[in-house]
């Protein structure tokens, strides 16, 4: 299953890290930074990245003056009080829009993710000489974590675990937390279906969503807002099931009680 061992987990925030661009070498900057912070990487370890940096380096920008909105973006921009071209390239990222009202417009990614604006963001980006941008989603954020992995791998002789976070919205609760978009190297659904618990008694649904409690402890020094921390090292963790890809969090439609 998972353990942490000797009963301590140890999360570093990797500083100094360059602001990315697009066409950069993701690993590279990553491998440069672990080792100009003094970072040991050693097998178990686990490498969260922020989604935002993935998307930068995939040049996945998209500039609002360049995009006409459809009838059906011109409807929901005047439902939800958003600019229509914006509600347009949510639109263009999405298979289907499941909830809107005034402020909020909740989609089904074409990945799968049920989100705000399919996950498109206009804060923590640059908008030179003033145009107006915004910034997708990777385009596969699972095989973009095994490159990633791959990288980290090979520089350090070693064998980690990626996971690639982001914030979402909860339907059951207030604010956001984060989740593992992306994952390579770890499992990133656990089942612990048939586990005892502590009075022998089997468990009968219970799965752990490894990944995402990965995602939100190092979104805890990665910030929200303004920090910059783009990279955070994990070490102490072990596990012992195979590994499996962040999509395998998503839940299929026909188990999803809010659809």
């Amino acid at each position: 299953m998972i353990e942490a061992g000797d009963d301590r987990l140890v999360l570093t925030a990797v500083r100094g890290l360059p602001l990315v661009e697009p066409g950069d070498d993701l690993g590279g900057l990553f491998v440069d930074g672990l080792r100009a912070a003094g970072v040991t990487v050693t097998d178990h370890d686990v490498l969260v990245v922020a989604q935002k940096v993935v998307s930068k380096a995939e040049g996945r920008y998209v500039d609002l003056a360049g995009v006409t909105p459809s009838p059906r973006a011109l409807e929901l921009a005047a439902a939800v009080d958003k600019d229509p071209r914006f509600v347009e390239v949510v639109l263009s990222e999405s298979s289907e829009v499941l909830r809107f009202r005034k402020d909020v417009l909740i989609v089904a990614h074409r990945l799968g993710f049920v989100m705000a604006n399919a996950g498109i963001d206009q804060s923590n980006i640059a908008h030179p000489d003033g145009r107006e941008r915004v910034l997708l989603l990777p385009r596969d954020p699972d095989a973009a974590a095994r490159s990633l992995k791959s990288a980290i791998d090979a520089a350090f002789g070693a064998a980690v675990g990626v996971v690639i976070n982001d914030s979402f919205g909860r339907a059951w609760r207030n604010g956001v937390a984060s989740v593992a978009l992306g994952a390579a190297g770890i499992p990133s659904l656990v089942s612990a279906i048939g586990s005892p618990d502590l009075f022998g008694r089997p468990m009968r649904t219970t799965e752990i969503a490894f990944a995402d409690q990965i995602a939100s402890a190092a979104s805890l020094l990665m910030g929200e807002t303004d920090k910059g921390v783009p990279l955070v090292h994990l070490s102490g963790l072990h596990w012992h099931t195979p590994a499996l890809p962040a999509a395998a969090l998503l839940r299929p439609r026909e188990r999803d009680l809010f659809r």
